[in-house]
């Protein structure tokens, strides 16, 4: 089994507050029509996923991989996303545009990627997937991420956390 890629401390997020802390400098862009991680990566999917993309009419039989399974110890966190048998792709890449025909309902593990959220109570780490097939990490084109990135493409995700946290603090 190949060892998993490098992370490296992106930010960290104060979840009552959302102050962020940038902790190293990285640049992202991702580039259009890649699809690198479609290929390479193995997507976990939470009941959230699999509900917004059976929303768009398919069925869970033809998307979920119900042999992959994804545990964060003894805990079952859910199972992966289905490839093609024929090049290994996602089901939802398309193998002419390389885009993603789910793009807009894709998984949360897709939306995050190359970035990863580690919760430790109230503070969320973000941390950057060093895998070299991403050309996308520290592109000389691409945009810092600083706090003004996180917000803008993680914002609504954080505050999902933080309202979590809150409700769980009032029970």
């Amino acid at each position: 089994m190949a060892a998993d890629p490098a992370k490296r401390l992106v930010a960290t997020v104060d979840l009552l507050t959302l102050d962020i802390s940038i902790e190293s400098e990285v640049r992202f862009k991702c580039p259009e029509n890649c699809g690198k991680c479609c290929v390479n990566l193995e997507i976990p999917l939470r009941d959230e996923d699999i509900e917004r993309i059976e929303d768009l009419g398919y069925g869970a039989w033809e998307f979920v991989d119900y042999e992959k399974m994804f545990y964060r110890g003894d805990k079952f966190l859910g199972y992966a996303l289905k490839k093609r048998p024929f090049d290994g792709a996602c089901i939802f890449l398309d193998p002419e545009t390389k885009r993603c025909r789910i793009y807009d309902h894709r998984p949360l593990a897709c939306r995050l990627y190359p970035f990863v959220f580690v919760k430790h109570g109230t503070k969320m780490e973000i941390y950057i997937r060093e895998d070299s097939f991403c050309p996308g990490i520290d592109h000389p084109e691409g945009e810092p991420v600083d706090e003004r990135f996180i917000l803008r493409e993680y914002g609504d995700v954080l505050k999902e956390y933080r309202d979590k946290l809150l409700k769980d603090q009032g029970e």
